[in-house]
């Protein structure tokens, strides 16, 4: 028999805007082009950048890797070209700052690395032998925030893990790579949780999809038929419900505290994209030198989603999606709430770029900001029972403590509060504003 859950319904918060998933949602995965030049960030996930292992001049194949560093919170990264090293220098990032890069131009010829990919035997490997697969491999989290998998796969010692959350929300705006992802790759989903259960020694997993992606849910239904104790759940379509905090609330009925992580509930939580990433790791021995994306918007004329070596500009991806057919106002490397715009089309795609959004000048208007008329309608929707109304006046006042004590490093920056405030304030980069500082004086101390 299958576990039975009694799961909340809901969480508290959150907003429901147009989706635009059907401009991609029913088209395939389709290969992209390969670029000419590729421009590898040293810096594409959470924890210490990677010092470069090459130099200008250097030959690389594809899967080599390129860059590493001794620290535990990192991943290091692989060349997805073959070709010569052209420069190692600073670029800009999809971030916003210039970061150090590794340019590659390609020799045309997509050579691999020998062994790579190479069919491998894991069913008799341990769960140390599998965390430092994915740690060779560069996994980080694909959807979006690319903390290392191997550390999330490594919890500390006292806290013990119980239960597996894999994450088929996408619950943004346009984006559609995961639901393509489970519905054209359910076996490789399915084996992927597997083995984050094997190395975590868990019995139980729940996969968590909302209701809009019914094919979705139907082909994990169909790989998790005869294992009882994983259970594919359907959530109900709301906004941020893939957020991490909220994923674990809706599934589980547990909280993670202020300032805690999922691992002080006992749960792991890992997107459906990572876990296609780590079987392909472990069974494949292939690194992360690609990811799938969703490339989108009114203003692109052939909506697709994408399977992208990492490195490739976006101004690559566009011409090979047909240019544009309208004149663009804002691209968003990520969703619409919770992407970042960019200034130039030479930024390249990161292991975290789950999609790019690409507005009409008409659809990107920015509204100037009112003050404030105290409705509420913040509160009501903060999916973290913050009041970012208040914490936004006290960053402008540049009262940096009242701002923290208001709880500022619990923001998500989902901007559900932006996205209801009829005065249109900028509630969202002020709290960015606040944590910046925030951080800055603890750097200083």
């Amino acid at each position: 028999m299958k576990m039975r859950l009694l799961i909340p319904k809901t969480f508290k918060g959150g907003v429901h805007p147009t989706e635009y998933k059907s401009l991609t949602d029913k088209i395939p995965i389709r290969v992209a082009k390969l670029p000419s030049q590729v421009i590898i960030p040293l810096q594409q996930h959470t924890g210490a950048p990677c010092d470069p292992l090459v130099a200008k001049g250097d030959k690389v194949k594809v899967g080599q890797k390129i860059g590493d560093t001794k620290a535990y919170v990192s991943a290091p990264i692989h060349a997805s070209l073959s070709g010569t090293v052209t420069n190692v220098g600073k670029h800009p990032h999809p971030l916003g700052s210039n970061v150090p890069a590794i340019f590659i131009e390609s020799d045309g010829e997509d050579n691999w690395v020998e062994g790579i990919p190479q069919r491998r035997e894991y069913s008799s490997l341990s769960p140390d032998e599998l965390r430092g697969i994915i740690r060779e491999a560069g996994l980080v989290g694909l959807g979006g925030a690319a903390f290392p998998t191997h550390v999330k796969l490594n919890p500390p010692a006292g806290k013990k893990i119980d239960l597996v959350l894999l994450n088929g929300a996408e619950c943004e705006p346009y984006l559609t790579s995961d639901h393509r992802i489970m519905v054209e790759r359910p076996d490789g989903v399915a084996e992927g949780l597997r083995l984050f259960m094997k190395i975590l020694g868990t019995s139980k997993a729940i996969v968590g999809i909302e209701r809009n992606k019914p094919d979705a849910i139907a082909a994990l239904r169909k790989e998790f038929r005869s294992e009882p104790f994983i259970e594919v759940v359907e959530m109900e379509v709301k906004y941020p419900q893939g957020s991490e905090k909220q994923f674990i609330q809706v599934l589980t009925g547990r909280e993670v505290p202020s300032g805690g992580l999922p691992f002080d509930v006992g749960i792991v939580v890992q997107n459906v994209g990572t876990a296609l990433a780590a079987y392909e790791a472990v069974a494949f021995n292939k690194p992360l030198i690609e990811r799938v994306l969703t490339l989108t918007g009114s203003a692109i004329a052939n909506p697709s989603n994408l399977l992208v070596r990492i490195g490739t500009p976006l101004e690559v991806l566009i011409e090979d999606c047909g240019g544009l057919v309208k004149e663009a106002g804002k691209v968003v490397v990520g969703g619409p709430m919770m992407g970042l715009g960019q200034y130039t089309l030479s930024i390249p795609v990161v292991k975290g770029t789950s999609g790019i959004v690409i507005l009409s000048r008409e659809e990107s208007e920015v509204l100037e900001e009112g003050p404030c008329i105290r409705c509420g309608r913040c509160l009501e929707v903060c999916p973290m029972r913050l009041s970012p109304c208040v914490m936004a006046d006290a960053v402008q006042a540049k009262d940096i403590d009242s701002a923290e004590q208001c709880h500022l490093l619990d923001c998500m920056e989902c901007g559900s509060c932006a996205f209801v405030c009829p005065a249109k304030r900028h509630m969202v980069q002020w709290i960015k504003y606040g944590k910046s500082e925030v951080a800055a004086r603890r750097q200083s101390k």
